[in-house]
């Protein structure tokens, strides 16, 4: 049957395998989405600041001021931490919401970088191509921020400045301050494009260490990723019940699995012990019978070796051989005797019973072996009336006393008592002083054809335990208080005056 159950479990096993990595799978897809789902949300703030940046631009220059007013506005604690916008260095030109470190040069370069609460994320847009493609500088594409007081102050020392057309000072002073830088109009189909240079204020290399210093080359996004983390540690418990009840299922129905095919088994071997019963019974009758007309035979033999040994004219030998016959037969059909006994079905029928007239029957009927051994026997004179059948009750107790007086020795003792045991019950002993049972024995000793005697058929003690089942009482074999084993029976019903259990032996 174990071959029979490996496919069973292990499909069950593979079962479980497949739930288990389909909601393994299932949760990976649920937190890539949930990680997608947030970059996705980093884009969208990506395009609105991006929006902010054409919004707040004048000429390719962004006032600071109003930049940290507006990327203040796109901060939201637990979704997005801060914003930063970064130089062609890698450093920090304006910020907003918590202070970026950038001391580790995590967010140096572009991509994603995941951390326990949050995710940092650069450039999500191209500043050059997105943001500036209203105003196209011919040299640099990158937005300047700056602040106030990066623009020119008022100077009384400083002549005033005319322009003239090609941007030339009148008074052609070297020191006067650069051309304003010129504007060029190139004429498309319905608008016309601007190129900015850069300010007049400033001096080309001026501009261009503002250029490297306050130019937007970048900027960084940091992300809370509780959202994402909710997502997925809801979808995780679920996940989770799923494979306990799925783990519960598969180990359920594994035992519904092997109750049924024990259940099965034991099926089959009842079925088959049936059929060994019913063979038993069968094998039983046939030997009862067979011990049975067995019998008459020996009789007749005994019979006959009577007769001889009786003759006037027969010869010493012959008389001694026949009184060798009798004794066999007698012991062959004691033997018949117990097999018929102990092979007939125990149909108890349920009576009030004095056990001291039992008792007293089966002294008189032992008088002879207990006179032969000078065997003492002690009864009790209480009037105890139990609810028994009188004759298996007097068969149990007189194979127990039988199987005493054959235990001791010369001159010895048994005791047979009975007395209280609850407000109902009686238990009745036979004791005795002879060499008792060994304690490994005193369970195989009721078992059928059992016995440590050398002429001892073995059955007489497995009768007593047979009629005492059949009457729903117990019996035990132990050791007596001197020397010698005691046989206790049981749960014996008392019946009749209450009051006699008063006046019973303790």
């Amino acid at each position: 049957m174990i071959w029979r159950k490996k496919p069973i479990y292990s499909s069950l096993i593979l079962v479980w395998l497949l739930i288990m990595g389909w909601q393994a799978a299932e949760h990976i897809r649920v937190r890539h989405a949930a990680h997608a789902t947030l970059i996705n949300r980093a884009k969208d703030i990506s395009d609105t600041l991006a929006l902010v940046l054409r919004s707040q631009r004048r000429f390719n220059i962004i006032s600071k001021e109003r930049l940290e007013s507006a990327l203040k506005e796109l901060i939201k604690p637990g979704e997005l931490n801060s914003i930063a916008l970064l130089n062609a260095s890698g450093q920090v030109v304006i910020s907003a919401g918590t202070p970026l470190d950038l001391g580790t040069g995590k967010v140096l370069r572009q991509g994603e970088h995941w951390e326990s609460q949050t995710v940092t994320l650069m450039n999500l847009v191209d500043l050059g191509t997105n943001m500036t493609a209203e105003f196209e500088p011919t040299n640099n594409p990158v937005p300047i921020v700056l602040s106030r007081a990066d623009f020119p102050q008022p100077d009384t020392n400083r002549p005033p400045f005319h322009p003239r057309s090609g941007g030339e000072s009148v008074s052609g002073d070297t020191n006067a301050p650069p051309p304003r830088p010129r504007w060029s109009e190139s004429r498309g189909t319905n608008e016309s494009r601007r190129v900015f240079h850069r300010p007049f204020w400033m001096s080309e290399t001026e501009y261009q260490s503002v250029i490297q210093k306050q130019g937007v080359h970048s900027f960084v996004l940091v992300m809370s990723t509780q959202i994402a983390r909710d997502i997925t540690n809801n979808d995780l418990w679920l996940r989770s019940i799923i494979g306990l009840l799925t783990s519960i299922s598969v180990v359920g129905f594994g035992l519904a699995w092997r109750n049924v095919a024990k259940s099965s088994e034991l099926q089959i071997r009842l079925v088959r012990a049936s059929e060994l019963n019913t063979h038993l019974k069968e094998m039983n009758l046939a030997a009862a019978g067979l011990a049975h007309e067995t019998r008459n035979p020996l009789n007749i033999i005994r019979g006959l070796a009577q007769i001889i040994s009786r003759q006037g004219d027969a010869s010493p030998e012959i008389a001694k051989k026949s009184r060798e016959i009798i004794d066999e037969s007698d012991r062959l059909t004691g033997q018949l005797n117990e097999f018929i006994n102990y092979s007939r079905p125990r149909e108890v029928r349920l009576a009030a019973v004095e056990l001291g007239a039992v008792i007293k029957e089966i002294a008189r009927t032992l008088s002879f072996d207990l006179e032969e051994k000078h065997i003492q026997l002690k009864t009790f004179d209480q009037p105890i009336v139990v609810q028994a059948d009188e004759q298996l009750l007097r068969q149990a107790l007189f194979n127990l006393v039988l199987n005493a007086i054959q235990a001791v020795p010369d001159g010895g003792q048994v005791e047979v008592r009975a007395f209280a045991a609850g407000t109902s019950d009686v238990n009745i002993e036979v004791s005795d002083n002879g060499p008792g049972v060994e304690p490994a024995n005193r369970i195989d000793i009721f078992k059928p054809y059992f016995t440590t005697r050398e002429y001892g058929t073995g059955l007489g003690l497995a009768i007593v335990q047979q009629i005492v089942l059949a009457h729903g009482w117990e019996i035990t074999c132990g050791a007596n208080e001197t020397n010698g084993a005691v046989f206790r029976i049981s749960h014996a019903k008392r019946v009749g005056d209450e009051s006699n259990g008063s006046r019973l032996q303790k």
